[in-house]
């Protein structure tokens, strides 16, 4: 009887075939020939693609909407002029508004003196600018604060409640500030500078109203906070050649007053002394 038999050998070749199957696994597991999926470890390393950006900052297309750009950013030259006066702004706010208020009422005063029709007078403009000069830093802080108050949900209920605390305060205070302290760096006593207050003050309040409201309403809602004393600058040099006009006609009408009481106090004296020489003659007659 032989050893091997077919049935002996045709096991052993499928246990060896078994064997080899096995033995095959882990290789072809750790085998560099690329699979059909993904391998975890490669998952897990490679970036996720970053997502498309929803606006691109270049608009392309007509569809795209675009911002318009504010009419004082299309003005060349003045828009630039405007930007360097608000940088200065910014750094010295106080500095800027003192050689502000001296640009405005000089010119102010130059217009207001070409209106009258008079000879220059140059300390007409020297007692305008010391004006100037002194209500600048708290007409400034003044506007500040106003920017920073009486802000409401309601626009225009904010708007209405400033123009009317401004218009009710600082425009009283300040006109009697100017005329007050323009008689009174004119010499002029403590009854005349009462007196050039009570006559100019109401008049240009009143006028006050027919401008200023508009100029505030126009200033805070679309004006930025570092251009609005360059806006109210331009306006203040046509409203401080009123102011200066309405000065000076109180000054004309003072000195007419003034000369009319001396030419009136003239027949006084002249009648006094026809009645004297009148009395003299009766004496020397009677005698």
């Amino acid at each position: 009887m032989p050893f091997f038999t077919p049935i002996t050998l045709r096991a052993a070749f499928w246990r060896h075939l078994e064997q080899l199957r096995v033995s095959q696994l882990p290789r072809r597991f750790q085998s560099t020939n690329p699979s059909p999926g993904p391998k975890p470890s490669d998952a897990a390393a490679k970036p996720k693609p970053k997502p498309a950006a929803t606006e691109d900052p270049i608009p392309i297309g007509s569809g795209t909407p675009v911002a318009p750009v504010p009419l004082w950013l299309r003005l060349g030259p003045l828009t630039r002029a405007g930007q360097a006066y608000a940088r200065a702004q910014r750094r010295r706010p106080w500095a800027t508004q003192v050689v502000t208020s001296l640009f405005v009422y000089l010119a102010a005063d130059l217009s207001a003196q070409r209106i009258g029709g008079r000879e220059y007078a140059p300390e007409r403009t020297g007692r305008n600018l010391v004006v100037g000069v002194v209500a600048a830093v708290p007409s400034y802080t003044w506007f500040i604060w106003l920017s920073r108050n009486f802000n409401y949900p309601s626009h225009a209920l904010s708007i209405a409640v400033k123009i009317l605390v401004n218009q009710t305060f600082f425009t009283t205070a300040f006109n009697s500030y100017f005329f007050g302290f323009q008689a009174l760096l004119a010499g002029d006593s403590a009854e005349e500078i009462w007196d050039r207050v009570r006559r100019t003050v109401p008049v240009s309040w009143v006028n006050a109203w027919k401008l200023w409201p508009a100029v505030t309403a126009f200033s805070f809602t679309f004006v930025p906070v570092e251009y609005r004393s360059v806006f109210a600058g331009v306006v203040a040099v046509g409203w401080q050649t009123y102011l200066s006009y309405l000065n000076r006609q109180a000054e004309i009408e003072e000195e007419a007053a003034a000369a009319h009481g001396k030419v009136a106090a003239l027949p006084v004296r002249v009648e006094d002394e026809a009645h004297l020489r009148g009395d003299a003659q009766k004496r020397g007659v009677a005698a």
